[in-house]
């Protein structure tokens, strides 16, 4: 049933509308989405995200020698004079590869995969804050793929070193490959997550829902809270991994509050003053 426009009386003056219709002009109530609406946008938005994702692994499946000589290289060079990764089970080295294939692809669908994710909330965000959108994906992208090169020739190595260094005269080090990947992989992956804190904190300081002064003001707290997501996170329970995880989340808390000074929103009297 078509919206009935407003009528105008003899003075000239608009007529208000009948009870139960809407002004057209009203975004608000044009950008309304039903339940169902929400749970068919959610799933167009995962089709492609994983669609995305199967782009990445067929391009990464393409230069995966160069890519596994990549990820090995430092867990080889940990290893005692001539010690070897070892697998046990006929298809456990194929399935590496893919599942290398597959990390890879999802590096780099990264920026495709952000994009899908804003674009599945910006209907429920007012205009001025959809101007968000490429500090949204670039932002993420960088400390993402940052925090994955950080967790690949710092946090990893410190952590192979580690569990490498138990080795004596009665005890040899063998490592499966498959156990090690694995570890390798949850450590890129916290990692890449927790390097996304100066995102989360510029968009709140854009928003106004945090200031310098207020993370200046909990730094402790905070403190307390990164090693506590540092344990949470570490796939080890070893206090190396955990230390070497709350240090850079602790430097990028701090680097966080410079964002928010540089990017908070501005009150009246601020840009008064300008």
């Amino acid at each position: 049933m078509a919206l009935e426009s407003k009528s105008e009386t003899p003075s000239g003056e608009l007529a208000p509308l009948p009870p139960g219709d809407t002004d057209p002009a009203d975004d608000s109530s044009a950008g309304r989405m039903s339940f169902l609406d929400h749970l068919d946008e959610l799933r167009k938005r995962l089709v492609r995200t994983v669609l995305g994702i199967l782009a990445g692994f067929l391009i990464a499946f393409g230069f995966i020698k160069y890519i596994f000589e990549f990820i090995m290289l430092p867990l080889q060079q940990v290893l005692p004079e001539g010690g070897r990764l070892v697998y046990t089970e006929p298809g456990e080295a194929f399935f590496l590869y893919m599942k290398i294939a597959a990390l890879a692809g999802l590096v780099l669908a990264t920026p495709y995969t952000l994009t899908q994710v804003w674009l599945f909330i910006s209907p429920g965000l007012f205009q001025n804050e959809k101007r968000f959108a490429i500090p949204f994906v670039a932002f993420s992208t960088m400390f993402f793929i940052v925090g994955a090169l950080f967790s690949h020739y710092a946090v990893f190595p410190l952590a192979w070193k580690f569990f490498a260094g138990f080795s004596t005269d009665y005890m040899e080090f063998l490592p499966k490959i498959g156990p090690v990947f694995s570890l390798y992989v949850k450590m890129l992956l916290a990692m890449g997550i927790v390097f996304q804190l100066p995102t989360l904190i510029f968009f709140l300081a854009r928003l106004g829902l945090v200031t310098p002064k207020f993370l200046i003001k909990n730094t402790k707290y905070a403190i307390l809270i990164i090693f506590i997501i540092a344990a949470i996170l570490t796939p080890s329970a070893d206090p190396v991994t955990q230390t070497a995880m709350a240090v850079p989340m602790i430097m990028l808390y701090g680097l966080s509050i410079l964002i928010a000074h540089v990017f908070r929103k501005r009150s009246l009297d601020d840009e008064s003053t300008k």
